[in-house]
Parts: C-alpha cells; structure tokens; sequence
C-alpha cells in the first residue's frame, strides 16, 4: 500500500485495491478496449441487464486470484504474477466475446498473447516480471497456471458470479470463500475433501448456466447470425481478421451496417431483433452418443444447407444449421486431496457423474430460417440431409435418468 494506490469500486467484489504497476496497465489502449468488449457478447438481446464488459471481469478475476494467492502463501512476486496475468487474460478477446472466436478459428489466449508479446503491455510488464511467465500463467502452462488457467480457476469463478449477477438469473451462487480457503498448491491445484460441496455446487450452477444463459436458444441465433456476418465481411476483406484484437464492438457494427447484401441485412435484423427462428431441432441426448455430433464437419453443414435451400427456395444465406458449442465442464477433472490421496471430483461425486451425462440434456443441432419462410418447411428432417448419429430407443431415460439421480 503506498500513496500511489488506487481503488475501483466493482459491482461484485466491492473495492478493489490497484499498485502502481497495475495502474499502467489498465491506462494503456489494448486494456482499455475490453471496456467496449462485452463479457456477453448478444446475451443482452435475452436479458436486458447483460451488458457487463471483459474489463470488469478481468479486475474481477485480478481480486479473486489475488485472494487465491493469498490463501496460497505465495511469495509477493508470485503474487504480482497472478494479478498481472489475471488483469491481462482477455485482452486478445475479439468483439463480442465468445460470439467471434469460432469464426477466428484461433482461441483467444494465443490472441492475448500476441497483444501482450507486440504492444506496449510487454514495456510496462518487462519492467518487472517476466513477460513468458506471465503469458504461461495465462495459457496454464506453469506451476501458476491453474489459479487463472485450470479446472476451478479464479476466471470462471469471477464470470459465473459476474454473469448470474447481472442477468439475473439465480444459478451462480458460488460458495468462492469455501472454495478458495480449501485449496492448496503442490505441483497440482488440489481441492480439500471438505470443500466437495462448493464444487459440486459451482457445477450445478454452470449447469444451469448453460441453457439458460451462455446456449439459450435465442442466444444461439443471434451468435449464429453474427459469425456468418463475421465471416463474410472477413470472405470480402472488409474486415482484417489478422487484427481483430485491435477492433471493438463499436468498430465492427459500424463496418457491418455500411456493407451491403446479407451482411446488412442480417446486421439490420440483429439491431431490430427480428430474428431468424428455429424451424426444426434434435436434442443431443436423443443419441446414443452425443460426442458423435460434435464430429460433423463444417463443409458438410455448409453442404445441408445448400440442398435445404435448392429444395424449399429459401435464400441460401437465409438458412443455418446451428449445433450448440460443446457442453465442457473441466471442473469435472478438480484434483481433491483426502490425506495423502487424490481424486478427481467426478471420481468421488456422483453428482459430478451424473452431470457428465446430463449435460447433453439441453444441447442441440437446430435449423435456422426467417419467420416469414417457415411455411417453406413441412415434414423436415435432419436425417435426409445429414448423416447423423444413430438414435437412442429409450429417449426419456436417457434424457431424465440423470436428473433423478441429481434429486
């Protein structure tokens, strides 16, 4: 604490207390520009109250991991590691947020890094750290990793809080305390056998996050309609798609609404809400192996949709076929220390286990169509376009089993 200490007043965790270093780092413009970034890209679109920043969620997960490494005894300068790396973890996030990524093709730590290796964030961190630790800490590379980077991690501590708070959904209460107090660093992130519970009940909470917040069927259309904007305006190169890092929000729905044809109009129907509608959708659990829909490739959903509009006379580009982004719940691999032993959560929680099941209750693939072209659409099937998974028999079970175990 010096006479150079700042403060900023978060919604979430109240005060939260910035050196002279971090200070810098927030002043720059690449820190900057993730106050126009929105930690929910279109969720607003559902829930109104979404429009909380990266910034804030990064000042956030600073607070937390500074918690964290308290807890932890680190050494001040592992400390300042942990803050400076969990300031910096989203930089490289593209407008939008998680709605861009899939069409970048490239995750947006390896975009953080090169922010972080290419502007004047590396003068101001060389000064003293090591900027490769900071950026392994990142990318969960280094013994420090996992407080930022792993299974339970300060990053989706802080956004599961952040998000339930500002949609208002009451599904990310975290018990962070219990959590955060009960873990322990050697060589591994390890979780106490005491603190199960709050780790069960984080999972749960992303659970439900899941279908109501982050792959709510509205969401899913609108992210649908935007990426296929994003890719046509990087197709005609009025977008740099090598320097997404340096656009904002503000940037990109300006260049989309000076374009022309299905950008425009897309763009158009986004600022208006008038919004594609799903004309036919399978649940994943429906099939005996929901992995297997992941593995369809982008060409042959392309390829679908061609078929679908020659045989309906609906625009080409007025028809997505849309699978929901695959349900991962690396909490599920938490190492937890009971004495000298160690287990993986889903190896000692049957809660955990049946969530590793249940979680393809709600994904599922859908087809995307204007409102006014829904007529178009009789008798639809996937199977007559799409090589799809064999079916499950006993649907039902397998989509209410689990969620009686959960009771």
């Amino acid at each position: 604490m010096s006479k150079d200490t700042k403060y900023i007043r978060d919604s979430v965790h109240g005060d939260l207390c910035l050196n002279e270093t971090e200070i810098k780092l927030i002043d720059t413009p690449q820190v900057q520009r993730i106050r126009r970034i929105t930690q929910l890209g279109f969720i607003s679109l559902v829930y109104p109250g979404a429009n909380h920043s990266r910034f804030e969620h990064s000042i956030g997960t600073m607070y937390l991991g500074s918690k964290l490494a308290q807890h932890l005894e680190l050494e001040e300068h592992e400390k300042k590691l942990v803050r400076a790396a969990s300031l910096l973890h989203d930089v490289g996030h593209g407008p939008f947020s998680h709605a861009s990524e899939p069409v970048l093709g490239v995750p947006h730590e390896k975009l953080t890094a090169k922010v972080i290796k290419h502007t004047c964030l590396f003068d101001i961190l060389n000064e003293e750290f090591n900027v490769n630790e900071i950026i392994k800490i990142i990318n969960g590379d280094s013994e420090l990793g996992p407080l930022v980077s792993g299974e339970l991690d300060v990053d989706r501590m802080d956004y599961l809080m952040r998000d339930s708070h500002y949609t208002g959904v009451a599904y990310g209460i975290i018990d962070v305390e219990r959590i955060i107090t009960n873990m322990k660093l050697d060589n591994y992130l390890l979780l106490n056998i005491k603190a199960v519970q709050a780790a069960e009940a984080t999972l749960v909470a992303r659970y439900f996050m899941y279908p109501s917040v982050y792959q709510h069927h509205t969401t899913r259309i609108v992210n649908a309609m935007f990426r296929r904007c994003l890719k046509k305006s990087f197709k005609e190169k009025i977008i740099n798609k090598n320097k997404i890092y340096e656009y904002d929000e503000i940037d990109i729905i300006t260049i989309l609404r000076n374009s022309e044809g299905t950008i425009k109009d897309f763009v158009t129907r986004l600022d208006n809400r008038n919004l594609l509608k799903t004309a036919h959708s399978i649940k994943l659990n429906q099939f005996k192996n929901p992995n297997d829909i992941f593995k369809i490739e982008e060409k042959e959903l392309r390829k679908a949709e061609e078929e679908i509009s020659e045989e309906t006379n609906i625009d080409r580009d007025n028809i997505i076929i849309n699978i929901a982004d695959y349900p991962r719940f690396d909490e599920m691999k938490t190492q937890v220390y009971d004495g000298e032993d160690i287990y993986h959560l889903n190896e000692i929680s049957s809660i955990v286990g049946a969530l590793k099941i249940a979680r393809f209750n709600y994904p599922d693939i859908s087809l995307y169509i204007p409102k006014e072209d829904k007529n178009k659409i009789k008798k639809f099937k996937f199977e007559n376009y799409l090589d799809l998974p064999e079916k499950s028999e006993n649907k039902f079970d397998t989509m209410h089993l689990s969620q009686r175990k959960l009771i």
